[in-house]
C-alpha cells in the first residue's frame, strides 16, 4: 500500500486534479468493484496519511497548468518547501498538449504526457493518457480480437492526416508565434517542436502507401473526429476508428499538437502493435517496458524508411510470436498503463 499525503486545496475543476485523486473522489454507491472496472485501482492500494511525516509522498493536488492560471504558484512552491523539510518527494503533473514553464525543483517529479525528453530534466516522467478500455466499451469484451500472421501486414491509420503545403505553412506559423510569446514570457504554455503534426502524418501514411511490402487500411479525415458534432456522428466516427484497429495488424502512431500520441494507447488497449514515430517523445516507464520489443520504433530521421521498418519487424516475428504480442500489447495496457496499473508499477520500480 502507498501512503500519499494530499498538501493543500482540492479545487472543483476536474481536468486539473491529480489523476490518482480521481478514483477516490467521494462519490454516493461507488464501490470498490467499480473503481477496480474503471480505474484498475483499489481502495486497498492507496491510504491518505493525515500527517506529512507519516507518507511515502506528498501529493501536489493540483496541476501545474492550475497554478500558474490562477496565480497559486505561491502556494505550491510553500507545500514543495514544507516537504523537503522533512524529506518527502513530492508528485505533481501537467494537463494538456504543451505544458507550462516552472522552476526545477529537486524534490518535485512532475509527471506528464507530453513535452521532448532532451528539453526536459530528469524529475519530469512520462505518463500514458489514461484511456477507457475499448473492448469493454465498444466491443462489449474483456480480450482482444486476434490476428493470424499473414505474409503482408496490414497497417491501419483513421483520422486526421493533411498533404496540404499551405496548411502546413499555417500550423508552423502558428507555433512560431506561439514559440515567441512562450520565449519572451508572454504565454505560459512551452514552446514546441517546430513542425506541421497534421503533414507529418500525411507523409508517413503516404510513404506506406507507396510500400509494396506492407498493405494499408487508412481512412483520412479531414477534421478532428470527422468534424462530428452530435453525439449519433461522434458514435458512429468512434465506431469506425475502433473497427479501423481491429481490422489491422499496426497502426500509425503519431503526435499531434502535443508531443504524444493518445492513439498509441487505445491501439495497446485493443492489442495491436503500434507503428510508434519517435519525435523525442517521453513515454511512460521507460525504464521497464522494452518499448523496441513491443512496438515497431521509427525514429524521426527514419521517416522514409518506415514502410521497410514495419515490413522488417513482421517478417522477424514467427506466427506464434505474432499472436503472443498482440496479447501481450492488451495485457501491457491493463496491467501497465491504465491509471492503477501505472501509478502501481511507478510506486513498486526502485528510483
Amino acid at each position: 500500500m502507498i501512503k500519499l499525503f494530499v498538501a493543500g486545496e482540492v479545487y472543483p475543476k476536474r481536468q486539473h486534479i491529480f489523476p490518482l485523486l480521481k478514483p477516490f473522489e467521494k462519490k454516493e454507491s461507488f464501490t470498490d468493484a467499480q473503481r477496480m472496472s474503471l480505474y484498475n485501482i483499489s481502495e486497498n492500494d492507496v491510504h491518505f496519511a493525515e500527517v506529512m511525516q507519516d507518507a511515502d509522498f506528498v501529493l501536489l493536488p493540483m496541476s501545474w497548468n492550475f497554478y500558474r492560471s490562477e496565480n497559486k504558484m505561491a502556494t505550491a512552491k510553500q507545500i514543495i518547501a514544507q516537504a523537503s523539510t522533512v524529506n518527502k518527494k513530492v508528485l505533481s503533473f501537467m494537463v494538456g498538449d504543451f505544458g507550462v514553464g516552472i522552476p526545477d525543483f529537486e524534490n518535485v517529479i512532475v509527471f506528464r504526457h507530453s513535452g521532448n525528453r532532451a528539453w526536459l530534466p530528469e524529475t519530469h516522467v512520462g505518463m500514458p493518457a489514461f484511456v477507457e478500455d475499448p473492448m469493454q466499451k465498444i466491443f462489449k469484451t474483456e480480450g482482444h480480437f486476434n490476428r493470424f500472421h499473414n505474409q503482408t501486414p496490414v497497417v491501419g491509420f483513421c483520422g486526421q492526416a493533411n498533404a496540404s503545403m499551405l496548411n502546413a505553412a499555417k500550423e508552423l506559423l502558428h507555433t512560431a508565434a506561439r514559440n515567441v510569446r512562450s520565449r519572451l514570457g508572454m504565454s505560459r504554455g512551452q514552446a514546441q517542436q517546430l513542425l506541421s503534426t497534421s503533414y507529418l502524418r500525411a507523409a508517413i501514411l503516404r510513404t506506406l502507401e507507396k510500400t509494396s511490402t506492407v498493405t494499408t487500411n487508412f481512412i483520412y479525415r479531414k477534421q478532428y473526429r470527422a468534424g462530428a458534432t452530435t453525439p449519433e456522428m461522434r458514435a458512429k466516427t468512434t465506431l469506425e476508428f475502433y473497427e479501423n484497429m481491429r481490422d489491422s495488424d499496426y497502426v500509425v502512431c503519431v503526435r499531434g499538437a502535443g508531443n504524444f500520441s493518445v492513439r498509441f494507447y487505445e491501439t495497446l488497449a485493443m492489442g495491436r502493435i503500434p507503428v510508434f514515430v519517435n519525435t523525442d517523445c517521453l513515454l511512460p516507464l521507460a525504464e521497464t517496458i522494452p518499448w523496441k520489443k513491443q512496438v515497431v520504433w521509427v525514429d524521426y530521421k527514419d521517416l522514409n524508411r518506415v514502410g521497410e521498418k514495419v515490413a522488417a519487424f513482421h517478417e522477424s516475428l514467427s506466427a506464434q510470436q505474432f499472436e503472443d504480442l498482440l496479447a501481450e500489447n492488451r495485457a501491457l495496457w491493463k496491467e501497465k498503463l491504465t491509471l492503477g496499473g501505472f501509478f502501481t508499477t511507478y510506486f513498486n520500480t526502485p528510483h
